[in-house]
C-alpha cells in the first residue's frame, strides 16, 4: 500500500471524525486562496466549530488518530468489516498538525478521538501522549477535548483528565440490548464504570484544589457521551429516560444525540433509512427541558405518544406537554410561580426572567409579554395577563393547529 503523506492522511482521517456528533460543525460556502488571489480559505480539513457555555463559538481540529478499529460495531462506518480506506497519524504528527493550525490562527483547541488499534489500552497511549507532548513539550493552552477508551486502564484514562479540558465516553445506543446487538464487543459495565470513574476523579480534584491551590485539575470541562438514535428500536420515551440517567448518576455536561446514517455494505441488522433528522433536534430540545426548565424525565417522556413512545415531529415537546396537560392552563403571569411560567409554550428562561423582574413594579398586560417572545399567537391560550384573559382560545378541541407551526412552500428561486 503507497505511503500516505499528512495532507491525505488528515483528508481521510477529518471526514471520518464527522460522524462525531460531540463537536458540530457549521457549513459555508467554499472558498480558497489558491492561485495567490485573497487569503485564507473555508477548506481546511478538519476545522470545525464548537460553542462554549458563554456562546463563544471555538474552532477546533477535530480529526481521528486512526480509522482502522479491531472492532466491529455494526453502525461504524470504520468497523473491521468495513471497506474504508484507511489510514493513522502518530502522535508526533497530531502535535504537530495543531500546532501548525494553531500559530496560523485557524484554531483553538484539539478534539482528539479514535478507532481501536492492537488493543485499547496502546491506543489510549497513543491519545494520551498527544494531549502530554502538546502541554508539557510546547506549553500549548489551547483547548482540549479526549475521546477516552472505556476498556482501557483505568489509570490511562485518568492521565487524559489532567491533560484535557474535556472528556468524553460514548454509550453508542440508548439501551443494553441494543449494545448487546450492534455492538456486541463493547460492555456497557465497562462503559458505565468509567463514566463513574471520571465522575469521582471530577470531584476529588475540585475538591482538593479547594484546599491546595497546586492540586492539579482534572477534566474542568467535565466529561459529556454521545447516543445514536435510530438504529435499534429505542423509542424517545427510552432515550430520555437513559439521557436523564446519565445526567444524574454521572454528572455529565451533555449528552449528544446523533442521528443514525446508513453506511456503505451495512449489515442486515441496521435499518435500511436513516431516522428524520426533526427527531434528533425533539431530543435536543427534550433534553434542553430537563437541563433549564425544572422538566423531570417523566414529565418529557409524557409529551411523547402514548402508544408509540416517540415525540411529535411537527411540534416542540414544550408545546406538545402543553396541549396534553390543558388542566395546567392558562397560567397568571402576574402571579405564577417561575416553575409554571417556564411550562408556558413561547416562554424562554431570558422571558421568565424579565417577567419575574418586571412584575414587582406593575402588573404585564399581553403587549409586554409579546416583546419578550417571537410569537405571541403561541402563548395567548396559555397565559392570563391584566388585559387579557382566554375565554374561548381555553377551552378549544382544535387548539393544535391554531399554535402549532405554520408549514409553509420554500420558494425554489427565492
Amino acid at each position: 500500500m503507497a505511503q500516505l503523506d499528512v495532507r491525505e492522511k488528515l483528508a481521510i482521517l477529518a471526514d471520518a471524525a464527522k460522524y462525531d456528533a460531540s463537536c458540530s460543525s457549521s457549513g459555508t460556502s467554499k472558498r480558497t486562496s489558491v492561485g495567490g488571489k485573497g487569503i485564507g480559505s473555508t477548506e481546511g480539513s478538519g476545522i470545525c466549530h464548537a460553542y462554549a457555555p458563554d456562546g463563544r463559538c471555538i474552532s477546533l481540529l477535530k480529526i481521528l488518530l486512526t480509522n482502522s478499529c479491531i472492532f466491529d460495531c455494526h453502525y461504524c462506518i470504520n468497523r473491521k468489516s468495513s471497506n474504508v480506506r484507511r489510514a493513522r497519524f502518530t502522535a508526533r504528527e497530531v502535535v504537530d498538525l495543531t500546532l501548525s493550525f494553531y500559530r496560523r490562527n485557524y484554531i483553538e483547541g484539539l478534539f482528539l478521538s479514535s478507532g481501536i488499534i492492537g488493543s485499547s489500552n496502546y491506543t489510549m497511549e497513543q491519545i494520551v501522549e498527544v494531549a502530554r507532548s502538546l502541554r508539557e513539550d510546547h506549553d500549548f493552552r489551547g483547548y482540549i477535548h479526549l475521546k477516552t477508551i472505556p476498556d482501557a486502564d483505568p489509570e490511562l484514562v485518568h492521565q487524559a483528565g489532567l491533560y484535557a479540558d474535556r472528556v468524553s465516553i460514548n454509550v453508542e445506543l440508548p439501551t443494553t440490548g441494543g449494545l448487546k446487538r450492534l455492538a456486541p464487543e463493547k460492555d456497557i459495565g465497562r462503559i458505565e464504570g468509567a463514566m463513574a470513574d471520571t465522575k469521582t476523579a471530577i470531584i476529588d480534584t475540585r475538591d482538593a484544589r479547594k484546599k491546595y491551590r497546586s492540586a492539579p485539575k482534572f477534566a474542568p470541562a467535565g466529561q459529556s457521551t454521545q447516543m445514536i438514535v435510530g438504529a435499534d428500536a429505542a423509542t424517545d420515551s427510552d432515550i430520555v429516560g437513559k439521557a436523564a440517567s446519565l445526567y444524574g448518576r454521572f454528572g455529565l455536561r451533555r449528552v449528544y444525540y446523533s442521528a443514525f446514517s446508513p453506511i456503505p455494505e451495512a449489515s442486515s441488522v441496521l435499518p435500511l433509512k436513516r431516522p428524520p433528522l426533526m427527531r434528533e433536534h425533539r431530543l435536543y430540545q427534550s433534553d434542553w427541558l430537563m437541563r433549564f426548565y425544572d422538566y423531570s424525565p417523566a414529565e418529557v417522556a409524557s409529551a411523547a405518544d402514548a402508544a408509540t413512545g416517540m415525540l411529535p415531529l411537527d411540534i416542540d415537546p414544550k408545546l406538545a406537554w402543553a396541549l396534553k396537560f390543558r388542566d395546567r392552563f392558562p397560567v397568571d403571569i402576574n402571579r405564577a410561580p417561575r416553575e409554571m411560567l417556564l411550562r408556558v409554550p413561547g416562554l424562554g428562561t431570558k422571558a421568565v426572567g424579565a417577567i419575574l423582574s418586571s412584575r414587582r413594579w406593575r402588573r404585564l398586560r399581553l403587549d409586554d409579554v409579546a416583546r419578550l417572545t417571537v410569537s405571541v399567537t403561541k402563548i395567548r391560550p396559555f397565559i392570563v395577563a391584566e388585559d387579557w384573559r382566554p375565554v374561548m382560545l381555553s377551552d378549544r378541541a382544535d387548539l393544535r393547529p391554531l399554535v402549532a407551526p405554520k408549514i409553509e412552500q420554500m420558494e425554489l428561486f427565492g
